[in-house]
């Protein structure tokens, strides 16, 4: 139940900030599962995350950007796979370097049954998760309502800050 309507379902406010590949994964995630528990869920994609809501979703993972993140082949034999490849910075500013990490990235996540960012995103709206791109932030960066997916609405930090407001759980991802 929300703060705003005891007898309603709970509410979920998040924040999505980044677009990155890694990024993009926590927001609809949380999003989906709190949708599908039955809670009213709203994500407010502002900066970066508003790629997010963009008709082709290009999302990359930059190693360059996560020192911490660990390189496990996708393929190979077994006891390769389990090894952490530690990865020199220079090789990680190499052109084609992200695309390489992307693309074993999402190698690693099909081949452990990750549902792909575009399925997830598919899930937010078919289970009526409030997409809510920031009307700043396209004007800032010169996104048009047409950039993005019919689901998405656009509103600003006091629409979104609205919803929060009565949230169970608000949380910056």
């Amino acid at each position: 139940m929300s703060k705003a309507n005891p007898d309603g379902p709970k509410r979920l406010a998040l924040i999505a900030s980044k677009g990155t590949l890694d990024w993009a994964y926590p927001p609809f995630i949380l999003g989906s599962a709190g949708a599908a528990m039955g809670w009213e869920v709203g994500i407010f994609f502002t900066f970066y995350g508003l790629t997010l809501l963009k008709h082709e979703l290009g999302a990359e993972v930059s190693p360059l950007g996560n020192p911490a993140m660990p390189m496990k082949l996708p393929f190979g034999p077994e006891s390769m796979q389990k090894i952490e490849w530690p990865i020199p910075t220079a090789l990680m500013s190499v052109p084609g370097f992200n695309g390489l990490a992307t693309g074993l990235m999402k190698q690693l996540f099909d081949k452990k049954g990750v549902a792909t960012i575009d399925e997830l995103r598919g899930s937010c709206v078919d289970l009526g998760v409030h997409l809510i791109a920031c009307q700043m932030t396209m004007d800032v960066f010169g996104f048009t309502r047409g950039d993005f997916i019919p689901e998405a609405e656009v509103g600003g930090a006091a629409m979104f800050l609205d919803f929060a407001a009565d949230a169970d759980v608000q949380l910056f991802v």
